[in-house]
């Protein structure tokens, strides 16, 4: 009766092990149906050139398509302000929570650098401001602002632009319109095809606007051009959104690189601001940035800071700490804002100077083409006309890597390196 008893428990127990392996099975199985639609995501245009260029064994292998500095060396940098807002932090100040709007100190020094060092609009509290994770989460918030409380809006964004712009109105579904900016046969700027459209477009239309070094083009409106787009957007009553990712690194000068900012000021409009520490501190990885809409009045400000506030609450609650002190530490000390003034100037001054070594060795080549627009434009990138075609011939035959679109990243040329990228490009340039 015992055994009896022992086998039957026995198959009790086999029944419920059978059972759980089947229920595992069909979970298993039904896991894999839920996401079994997901496909592989397409590779980013920018970032796959990195991919592509570390697989590379090739020892003459060249990397002009990420936008992050390098040195002459072709080694990435951190700055001697960084290092030293770096060391004044370590072990002195604490990493809790900063609040949802990020770090006031920074906040504060990113506005002067913005809208001007004795702006009557920060004296008079008309700006509403939160610290961002960099450019890129300042476009977002603003993004997110503009579908929460204008819903019916449109943004136009110049054609070509960073193609991450795209991403994030979109991922925000804010509806994009597109406006005319880069001339391809003068591989410079179609002022007049973008006054059309600044023309044509709704009256109180979103505008989105490189303040400098126009990623990926390098081509910016003269400041009389620029006045002349204020003044067609003071009669339409357009908003500009301007996205500011290399005030200081493109000419050398934070000043002059926030000229077209205060244009705009300068003749009455409200206007919004990314700003990034990313290019400009070489503070990629720590994720700096600020966000800024100049409202009416004190008390609107105060309105739009806390709903932009509500708005970050969900997406990472609070921004990090660490490179907002780096910025805040840099910016508000005498002594290292001087450091880093010059260093900014030594980054800026080594792309130009890397400009104008690329357009001598091409012309001492003897091409056919004209090569003028490599000094004409600024910033991180050159343009350069070169096909998609010929990127890949670059890429193939003489293992150099830029985005399909021809954008030479201008940080990833070297002295080392320069005569060499000039030869290749010659070389699938010089015939069609």
């Amino acid at each position: 009766m015992a055994m009896s008893s022992s086998r039957s428990a026995a198959a009790i127990r086999g029944r419920r092990v059978g059972a759980l392996a089947r229920a595992r099975r069909h979970a298993t199985r039904a896991m894999a149906s839920l996401f079994g639609h997901v496909e592989p995501a397409p590779k980013d245009p920018i970032l796959g050139v990195t991919e592509a260029f570390l697989a590379d064994p090739s020892p003459d292998k060249v990397n002009v398509g990420v936008g992050a500095y390098r040195d002459d060396n072709g080694k990435p940098v951190v700055l001697e302000c960084v290092r030293e807002a770096e060391r004044r932090i370590a072990g002195n100040l604490n990493m809790e929570y900063l609040p949802m709007g990020g770090s006031i100190k920074m906040i504060e020094e990113s506005l002067k650098l913005a809208y001007g060092e004795d702006s009557d609009f920060i004296k008079d509290k008309r700006i509403a401001a939160v610290q961002a994770l960099s450019g890129t989460g300042a476009c977002r918030l603003f993004a997110d602002f503009q579908r929460r409380f204008l819903p019916n809006s449109q943004i136009y964004i110049p054609t070509p632009t960073w193609s991450n712009h795209h991403n994030i109105w979109r991922d925000a579904q804010v509806p994009q319109r597109t406006f005319t900016y880069y001339h391809p046969e003068s591989r410079g700027l179609d002022f007049a095809g973008l006054m059309d459209d600044i023309k044509n477009a709704p009256n109180g239309s979103f505008f989105l606007l490189h303040a400098c070094a126009h990623n990926p083009t390098g081509v910016d409106p003269t400041e009389e051009q620029w006045r002349e787009i204020s003044y067609q957007f003071k009669i339409k009553n357009h908003f500009p959104f301007f996205d500011m990712a290399y005030q200081g690194f493109a000419s050398g000068d934070p000043e002059r690189d926030a000229k077209a900012i205060r244009i705009f000021l300068e003749d009455g409009h409200q206007i919004g601001c990314a700003q990034s520490y990313a290019k400009n501190m070489g503070l990629y990885g720590q994720r700096a940035g600020c966000l800024s809409i100049l409202c009416e009045d004190e008390m609107q400000a105060v309105s739009v800071k806390s709903q932009l506030q509500q708005i970050a609450r969900p997406m990472y609650s609070n921004p990090p700490v660490h490179g907002a002190l780096v910025v805040s530490i840099i910016l508000n000390d005498p002594e290292l804002k001087s450091l880093w003034l010059k260093e900014v100037k030594g980054m800026a001054d080594r792309i130009i100077g890397m400009r104008k070594a690329l357009r001598e060795n091409l012309e001492g080549l003897g091409s056919p083409l004209s090569w003028d627009h490599i000094t004409n434009q600024i910033g991180m990138f050159c343009y350069s006309g070169i096909t998609p075609e010929q990127v890949d011939r670059l890429t193939n035959e003489y293992h150099i890597y830029m985005t399909r679109n021809g954008r030479i990243s201008m940080a990833g040329v070297t002295t080392g390196n320069v005569a060499y990228l000039a030869n290749a490009i010659h070389e699938v340039t010089k015939t069609k």
